[in-house]
């Protein structure tokens, strides 16, 4: 049985909103079924009964090979001639299965970063991370000035780039990985990976950021970048009022963020952080 029960579990489990639905519909850990997903464990016999009682089909048609039991759940479900999946949605799949709970960490955040288009500017950007049937996904607002103000009243002239990101969150193995793509244009994705806290309140996560400018020579480049946690609830207008392009030295951009976005190290020709 444990040669295909995985690949055939989480078929089963395709048919729910989440992998997270099903263990709490079935009481069973999900640690522990993640290993039963992966084929690392078969679950004893009384978890087994569970699981087919659950679903119903019997224990050895777990065993069967994939494409049989398919083929089973086809006919006893009335979906033969179902149009395939996404290959897409397949390949990220597993993820959403393996990765941990980031319940935790959603709500608000300022993001800071050196500017990939503007040398030498800091980008504060703003961050919301939510769950959304099972799933964890982030909106991050991005502007900024064609032109830098020479005054503080000059801003409400200036011509604004404005950048709206989409993209998934996942917690594998102590680390948060985003991937995200720009909405508005379709035209560059970027991925941040960012250190989790492990305290009990949630300040300020350091991470790297890699991407392209968003000029002609569409440079790749990397950046460290730090998020600041706001809370689950925010005015989003007065924090949007604080998205745009900071120099490094505004009495607005702290110490604390400017040392940590300052602190890169070059190891053996990697980018890294600690």
């Amino acid at each position: 049985m444990s040669e295909y029960l995985g690949s055939n579990l989480k078929l089963l489990c395709s048919h729910y909103r989440s992998i997270a639905e099903v263990c709490r519909k079935l009481a069973i850990n999900r640690a522990q079924f993640n290993k039963y997903l992966s084929g690392q464990s078969r679950p004893t016999p009384y978890n087994l009964k569970r699981i087919c009682d659950f679903f119903g089909v019997e224990p050895y048609e777990l065993g069967l090979p994939g494409e049989q039991f398919a083929a089973l759940l086809g006919v006893r479900h009335g979906q033969v001639g179902k149009a395939p999946r996404d290959p897409l949605l397949e390949l990220l799949q597993p993820l959403s299965e393996l990765g941990g709970d980031l319940s935790r960490y959603c709500g608000y955040y300022f993001e800071y970063a050196h500017c990939m288009s503007v040398p030498g500017r800091i980008l504060l950007s703003l961050v919301q991370l939510r769950e959304e049937r099972g799933r964890f996904l982030f909106e991050r607002q991005e502007r900024q000035e064609r032109q830098a103000p020479s005054r503080a009243s000059d801003e409400q002239n200036d011509e604004w780039v404005r950048c709206r990101y989409l993209g998934a969150a996942f917690y594998l193995q102590d680390r948060l990985f985003l991937m995200d793509y720009e909405s508005l244009t379709g035209n560059e994705m970027s991925q941040t990976i960012l250190i989790p806290s492990f305290k009990s309140r949630i300040t300020r996560l350091n991470g790297l950021k890699t991407g392209v400018s968003s000029g002609d020579r569409r440079t790749p480049a990397c950046t460290r970048v730090v998020w600041e946690y706001l809370g689950p609830q925010i005015n989003r207008v007065n924090a949007y009022r604080q998205v745009m392009l900071y120099a490094p030295d505004d009495p607005r951009i702290d110490d604390d963020i400017r040392q940590r976005l300052a602190g890169a190290q070059i190891r053996h020709g990697l980018f890294e952080i600690e």
